[in-house]
């Protein structure tokens, strides 16, 4: 739960409530203007109404070159971020030739596959002469090679579970799946913070559905038990089904689930659980196998599996892994799987290719070194943030770490100043988190080096203090507190 300080929210809902009202003005001066104009819309209704794209065109376009910035290389330590200039205060935005050589924190790089590897990029190349770039076919018609099926097995084998399932994007692995999972006459209780995906999934599915607090298990034994008293609406029949869907470490605030507690609750109250490992496989754990490994928790345990590729291990798509009985009714009823075009070879070749690395089935110890790399750049960047006063979300070892802004003022502050230092940093707002809660969000990987963190640091540092996000007081240096223990001495 995040305390927000009184007068940081009373000057945060200050600032919104002044760009509110400027946009309101220009829009009632917009409208009088156009009473005039010609009307070209020959009796349609418009398309896009005022109050519809407000948000849009009175606030995002002030800081709009902020976000979407294009990149001209891989998604590597270091990154290529191209230059753009706007004639018209930012509405549309251009590109130009130049580019300038950015250390990336911003990529789901974490283990460092999103560039060229040693072993993974010559058998994707080798893939690509074989097969093609696309399969141009859904699965069930002419979309399964030999790849598609070793990386099936091949993933199912990782996370420890009998079968697995792959789609060719992550985003609809939840919003697909999980309407063929449950229906109408189920209860979804799903965290309050969960990913869009799994939002629009439970939307989509006609169940019931509730919201227990973020990563709260007091919480979700509350709302299982009153739900399971209470039945399904109206009629208060018994649920068909309950599932808990939860993620294994939080995208927007770079914390870990709390998985044994959850599990054990579910097991109480027989409902199903739901995990979403997009951020956490590959990631975290000693061999990489995502937050049940981290805090040992028996897969068999965790009834369905969701997890991407995009993230740990340099491609695309998403996996949902379970038992046999299960993988085998989504392959006869999942619309990701009937309807959409297979993943592509190439890609499912550098997931297969990732996994043996970090296995170390290459032959060599690097999957290894990345996951020890990784935790190690994450704990110590986190503890080096902290030290210097950023309010940081998250947990140890997790490699997303997002740095509280609050006020919309310091969105564009934040990200130009890193920018002008040559480090690309994602910075987030409403809608995509609480209207109050803006937010630098810093993605580590194990391609960082621990000059590149310095740099970083030296410099979020410094834009810190230049837009006063620095929330806490700094703890001592090392080398001071140690004069005045002499001192004292």
């Amino acid at each position: 739960m995040i305390t927000i300080p009184y007068l940081t929210a009373v000057s945060t809902y200050f600032s919104y409530g002044l760009l509110f009202a400027f946009g309101q003005l220009r829009d009632y001066s917009r409208r009088i203007f156009d009473w005039w104009s010609t009307n070209n819309l020959h009796g349609y209704a418009p398309i896009c109404l005022a109050h519809e794209d407000f948000y849009i065109r009175r606030l995002y376009h002030r800081i709009q070159d902020c976000f979407g910035r294009p990149i001209s290389s891989a998604p590597d330590a270091w990154v290529d971020v191209v230059e753009r200039f706007s004639n018209d205060n930012n509405k549309t935005l251009k590109r130009t030739t130049k580019s300038t050589r950015c250390l990336n924190l911003g990529s789901y790089n974490y283990l460092g596959f999103g560039s060229y590897d040693e072993y993974c990029t010559p058998l994707v190349i080798e893939s690509l002469k074989k097969f093609s770039p696309s399969t141009c076919s859904s699965r069930v018609d002419a979309g399964t090679t030999s790849v598609h099926a070793e990386l099936e097995e091949c993933v199912a084998k990782y996370v420890g579970k009998p079968a697995a399932i792959v789609t060719g994007m992550g985003y609809a692995t939840n919003s697909a799946i999980i309407p063929v999972l449950i229906g109408k006459g189920g209860l979804i209780i799903s965290d309050s913070l969960n990913h869009t995906s799994i939002v629009n999934g439970a939307r989509g599915s006609g169940a019931t559905i509730r919201v227990f607090q973020h990563n709260t298990p007091a919480h979700l034994e509350r709302v299982l038990k009153e739900q399971i008293a209470e039945g399904q609406p109206r009629t208060h029949r018994p649920w068909k089904k309950i599932m808990v869907v939860v993620e294994g470490i939080y995208s927007m605030e770079g914390e870990i689930c709390q998985l044994p507690e959850i599990v054990s609750i579910c097991k109480k109250y027989k409902a199903y659980v739901y995990l979403d490992e997009a951020h956490s496989i590959g990631a975290i754990g000693k061999t990489g196998r995502g937050v049940c490994e981290l805090l040992g928790v028996d897969t068999a345990d965790v009834d369905i599996m969701m997890g991407t590729f995009t993230k740990s291990f340099g491609s695309c798509g998403g996996y949902i892994a379970g038992s046999k009985d299960l993988i085998q009714y989504l392959k006869y009823h999942c619309p990701a799987h009937l309807y959409a075009t297979s993943i592509s070879t190439p890609s499912a070749q550098q997931i297969i290719s990732a996994i043996k690395v970090i296995l170390g089935d290459d032959g060599s110890n690097r999957g290894a070194q990345k996951l020890a790399r990784i935790r190690e750049n994450s704990n110590f960047f986190r503890a080096e943030l902290q030290k210097m006063g950023f309010e940081v979300l998250g947990d140890n070892d997790s490699p997303v770490m997002p740095i509280m802004l609050y006020n919309p003022a310091k969105i564009p502050a934040f990200s130009r100043e890193c920018l002008r230092e040559n480090v690309a940093v994602v910075v987030v707002g409403f809608p995509a988190t609480p209207l109050l809660l803006a937010r630098a969000r810093i993605c580590i990987s194990a391609s960082h080096s621990r000059e590149d963190l310095l740099k970083a640091l030296q410099v979020i540092s410094k834009a810190g203090d230049l837009t006063g996000i620095k929330y806490f007081p700094a703890a001592p240096k090392k080398q001071e507190a140690e004069k005045d223990t002499i001192k004292l001495d």
